[in-house]
């Protein structure tokens, strides 16, 4: 997921290796094996396919507005292609390798993808039933149309041509195929036409490739009217000025995914960026192409030939009856139609953080004064997190700022440039930039030497360990000493994100958290071996031991569990949480992408429920409680999901929610996520997914834009997005 791209993907984070639950099927200690004979997991790639057919399943819902359908369908295809560049290209590595290692519910490399090749040709079909069948005719009757070159009118045709051949012609190059030209390199996701044409002389046909420029708008617009025209369409209709005095026989497009799933070899790295960047070098130029996507209709010896040249089963190949590339409907998204989207939603400030009179709070007092809990995107991040950032930048008081920082907004991010404006003021500013995070490492690389260049002290993180964690921490001078303030979030400081990912963040001026907030900057920067926290659960230290503890610790009649996170794939956890619901503890499990585990088996599970809420806002977060009601539960914020990389391989840091206050603002969340009934999915012991049947309207993200406007002493009312999610 990129930093700029607001999607699911990222939503999905495909960044498990392969083959990975294989390692984590042990069951915890003390966990009694499960007595079920039924089936234990779920498959990890397949429920992730699940999950974004959940996406797709919004595109596919007539009561949302038209150009938020068109969105989803975007974000679909982005999805996608991820899952494929990483996920797709690990089992086929497993393959070519010789690996054949099973995944947790028993299937090979080879089976799994088997079984994703059948889902993802379903949801194919899924994609052009509602793109081609109920979107465009939507989309035409709204006067937006996009149309084919043969549905133009003859002075639409002149139009175009003139754009051709002044913006288009002079960036395209004609590769052709033969015993003098070899077949060309095909960069990764690229939209290609494959043109045959013949010699009118010698009636000698030719292959030949033409590159849809990347650089230009994916639908060419007519004049004023919202009237559009896939850049390749218009290519192909002006083919004859790229092959004059040949004859066209046929044109058809095709685009293809290459392994994105590259290792670094950090051990043998003597500069770690300069290790990054050569991945990402080997990454663009990688051989292996896991998908060929191509237009239905595609002659036969043209697909053969692409299929010998990359080196393609047949199996790799995905014909389609649509448009490729869907994710360039986020340029229709853009048009201005204001009836066609969703409300807008402008973030709310918290009361302790909105100005008084005019005036900016003292926001080091507040902090003083208590925790604060902050909801993105129900709560403003720039008036809260960047606030905070930016304060501190600015204080005389403050002596150091230092902070994690995985998926940012680059150069124009308001946290880049305070921590510049804190470096240019003479503070000591420690910014640790995670170079390996996935499908983000140019761009980090980028405004890390910007930071380096302002006098910032920039890390690089652990070798071997992505840093995953959230957190900040600022210094302060205070009368006769130092106080140190800190955030632990859910999310990443990055402020586009920030307004439609689901994240919770802790501001805080507790002396013991701010103990070990600064112990883990010294882990992170230098060569502490620091265990042992106050407050702070973190990974891979002591994060899977303490969540097993108290899971355990619930596994009794009465026990209670609550966890909401974007994945459940460790099969330790998932063992432990059998025991738990075998041993008569109820648990609600909201998980927005993959979950592994099998909800309602008896005798294994019949006391966990699992749902899913996909929506306007990506669900982000994770929240934990231990715990029934009559005991006084636990409460915990962090960045961790349950998988094994987030458990063994990245540094996480969860954080305990102590204020009696603020844990009932976390168990609201929770309360509402559980009683949705328009967004939520539920998860039945046979793996399949089913919407839960809407009776009363609660919409969580309306619901929780209720609260957050009531906090800042608003009418309920303003700014909320209607339920019309059916």
């Amino acid at each position: 997921m990129s930093s700029t791209s607001p999607d699911l993907v990222s939503s999905t984070d495909p960044e498990e290796p392969s083959g990975t639950l294989a390692d984590a099927a042990a069951p915890a200690a003390g966990v009694a094996p499960p007595a079920a004979t039924e089936p234990a997991y779920h498959n990890r790639e397949l429920s992730w396919l699940d999950f974004n057919g959940r996406v797709l399943a919004l595109a596919e819902n007539e009561g949302i507005p038209l150009l938020e359908r068109l969105k989803f369908l975007a974000i679909f295809d982005n999805n996608l292609d991820e899952f494929f560049q990483v996920r797709v290209a690990g089992l086929k590595e497993q393959l070519v390798s010789g690996i054949h290692v099973r995944s947790l519910d028993g299937l090979t490399p080879g089976e799994q993808i088997e079984q994703i090749r059948a889902r993802a040709m379903t949801l194919d079909e899924r994609v052009t039933r509602v793109f081609v069948d109920e979107i465009l005719p939507r989309l035409r009757s709204e006067g937006i149309l996009i149309l084919s070159w043969d549905e133009l009118s003859v002075s639409d045709r002149e139009r175009l041509s003139e754009i051709f051949e002044q913006d288009v012609f002079p960036v395209l190059t004609p590769l052709s195929v033969d015993t003098a030209h070899p077949f060309p390199y095909i960069s990764s996701l690229s939209l290609n036409l494959a043109v045959v044409v013949r010699d009118p002389t010698t009636r000698q046909t030719r292959f030949a490739r033409v590159k849809v420029p990347p650089l230009l708008p994916r639908y060419v617009r007519l004049q004023d009217r919202l009237v559009f025209v896939p850049l390749e369409q218009v290519i192909a209709a002006h083919l004859d000025q790229l092959f004059p005095g040949m004859e066209i026989v046929s044109t058809h497009t095709f685009r293809i995914t290459r392994n994105a799933d590259l290792e670094l070899e950090e051990d043998e790295a003597e500069d770690l960026l300069m290790a990054v960047e050569e991945n990402l070098r080997q990454r663009r130029l990688s051989q292996m192409v896991v998908r060929l996507e191509v237009d239905e209709a595609i002659g036969e010896r043209s697909l053969s030939l692409l299929v010998r040249e990359l080196g393609l089963q047949p199996d790799d190949v995905y014909q389609v009856r649509r448009q490729l590339a869907l994710q360039g409907l986020w340029e229709l998204y853009d048009i201005d139609r204001p009836d066609l989207k969703e409300t807008p939603w402008t973030p709310a400030t918290p009361a302790r953080l909105a100005p008084v009179e005019g005036r900016p709070r003292d926001l080091f007092a507040e902090v003083r004064a208590g925790d604060i809990l902050v909801h993105h995107p129900y709560d403003s991040f720039l008036t809260s997190v960047a606030a905070f950032v930016d304060r501190a930048a600015r204080d005389p008081q403050v002596l150091a700022i230092k902070q994690t920082l995985y998926r940012t907004s680059g150069r124009e991010s308001p946290i880049v440039r305070s921590l510049i404006r804190a470096a240019n003021a003479g503070k000591q500013v420690v910014a640790l930039v995670e170079l390996k995070a996935r499908f983000d490492e140019e761009a980090n690389i980028n405004w890390a030497r910007v930071l380096e260049e302002a006098g910032v002290h920039v890390v690089y993180g652990l070798v071997g360990l992505k840093t995953h964690s959230k957190v900040t921490l600022v210094v302060r001078r205070e009368g006769e000493g130092i106080r140190r303030y800190v955030h632990v979030g859910t999310g990443n400081y990055n402020p586009a994100t920030a307004t439609i990912y689901e994240d919770i963040g802790l501001l805080s001026a507790d002396p013991d958290l701010g103990i070990d907030v600064t112990d883990l900057f010294n882990f992170l920067t230098g060569y502490s071996r620091q265990v042992h926290y106050r407050r702070l659960l973190v990974a891979p230290l002591a994060l899977r031991r303490r969540f097993l503890e108290m899971i355990g610790a619930q596994a009794r009649p009465g026990g209670r569990i609550v966890i909401k996170m974007n994945s459940l794939v460790d099969g330790e956890m998932i063992q432990a949480l059998y025991h738990a619901s075998q041993s008569g503890a109820d648990i609600d499990l909201i998980v927005r992408g993959i979950c592994c585990l099998v909800p309602g088996i008896e005798g294994l599970s019949e006391r966990i429920h699992v749902r899913s809420l996909v929506g306007r806002f990506l669900e982000h977060s994770r929240i934990f409680r231990f715990g029934a009601d009559a005991e006084g539960p636990e409460y915990y914020i962090g960045s961790a999901d349950l998988m094994p990389r987030n458990l063994d391989s990245r540094v996480e840091a969860v954080v305990p929610v102590l204020d009696p206050d603020l844990r009932a603002r976390v168990q609201e969340i929770l309360d509402v996520e559980l009683s949705d009934d328009v967004l939520a999915w539920e998860l039945g012991p046979g793996g399949e997914w089913i919407k839960v049947p809407t009776r009363r309207g609660v919409e969580a993200h309306v619901r929780l834009q209720e609260f957050a406007l009531a906090r800042t002493g608003q009418p309920a009312t303003h700014g909320a997005a209607p339920a019309t999610h059916a």
